[in-house]
């Protein structure tokens, strides 16, 4: 039987900072994930799941906000309109201990659409600013928005920065800014993320227009050389998709962008000081698969990886399933040489 009792990794929370973050994703930032994140990187500054100010106000509150402390730096991302809503979920971020609150005003599905959030919020900058400013009345924490550089309809350069000018005069310093616009007919939130043509030169120039603005760049970032070149010209990268596909990645940021030891040596070290965690998931009621399935990519590209992912899929699902079947998958893991931090 594996040993549950391994102690998770002692960390001091550092300070947090938007130079390197995970995005927001939805069924992908959960608390599982984060939990993994966190474990492999003690300074990237890791956002949830998008919740809704309906779902916060009227749905499980507990549910929706609750989160390992171990997960610090943590922002909250919100989706909403109402002014009042978006305060009373502000003042409950500060309650539950988020490090910031952030609006989305980027999300493109029709679902969202319908109420008035995410992208469909760039045609409406004062009314983001209406939140903005109840919101930063609200709480102590720091309000951050992250939006698109448009919509169809509202993507051109003085569109952008009427909508910058107007959020940031509500009292806004920070905007996450996804590189594409939002097209919000016709194309599902996957082909979002890839049709609409990148345009990084765009978050380039918000940053040299408005130098006081914190601008951090957002959008089909992939690797490190990519972030140092991004870098050189904004505050912050921040990263979705290949950070959750490919989270041994993570293990690289403490040093290649803050300059301090990655906090383990192995991804079987930092998966194996997950195990109290998991047990503690598991413990509550909660199904192995709903934790192995966010950190499947782990081992992405080592001898094994395929064999580990494989056996999770087959037997995390099955009743009663606990940590042996973690055990038994990384002893499919093949390592002929030293695991070392991506660079």
């Amino acid at each position: 039987m594996p040993d549950s009792s391994i102690a998770p990794i002692s960390q001091s929370v550092p300070e947090p900072s938007r130079r390197f973050c995970v995005a927001p994703m939805m069924d992908w930032t959960t608390p599982h994930f984060r939990y993994l994140a966190r474990l492999l990187s003690r300074r990237t500054l890791l956002y949830t799941e998008m919740v809704t100010t309906g779902a916060l106000i009227h749905g499980d509150t507990e549910r929706f906000l609750r989160h390992d402390p171990l997960e610090y730096p943590l922002a909250l991302q919100l989706g909403g309109s109402d002014a009042g809503e978006l305060a009373h979920c502000a003042r409950l971020a500060q309650q539950y201990g988020f490090d910031e609150v952030n609006l989305n005003v980027g999300c493109p599905s029709d679902r969202v659409q319908n109420n008035m959030i995410g992208a469909c919020l760039m045609g409406h900058p004062a009314k983001v600013a209406e939140g903005v400013s109840a919101m930063i009345e609200a709480t102590e924490l720091p309000v951050t928005v992250k939006h698109r550089i448009g919509i169809n309809g509202r993507e051109s350069w003085d569109e952008l920065c009427e909508f910058v000018e107007t959020v940031a005069a509500a009292g806004c310093k920070t905007f996450i800014v996804h590189a594409r616009i939002a097209i919000l007919e016709g194309l599902s939130p996957k082909e979002n993320r890839d049709i609409p043509p990148l345009k990084y030169d765009w978050v380039y120039r918000l940053k040299q227009q408005y130098p006081k603005l914190e601008i951090i760049i957002n959008g089909g970032i992939k690797t490190f050389d990519e972030c140092h070149d991004h870098l050189a010209h904004t505050d912050g990268v921040m990263l979705g998709r290949e950070a959750y596909h490919n989270p041994w990645m993570l293990a690289g940021v403490d040093p290649a962008f803050f300059g301090e030891a990655a906090p383990v040596a192995s991804r079987q070290e930092a998966l194996r000081a997950m195990f109290p965690f998991i047990q503690q998931e598991l413990d509550r009621g909660v199904y192995l698969t709903h934790i192995t399935r966010h950190i499947m990519g782990l081992f992405l590209g080592m001898p094994g990886g395929r064999q580990f992912r494989r056996h999770l899929s087959e037997n995390a699902n099955k009743p009663g399933s606990g940590l042996e079947v973690i055990e038994q998958a990384l002893a499919k893991i093949r390592q002929p040489a030293p695991d070392t931090a991506p660079a």
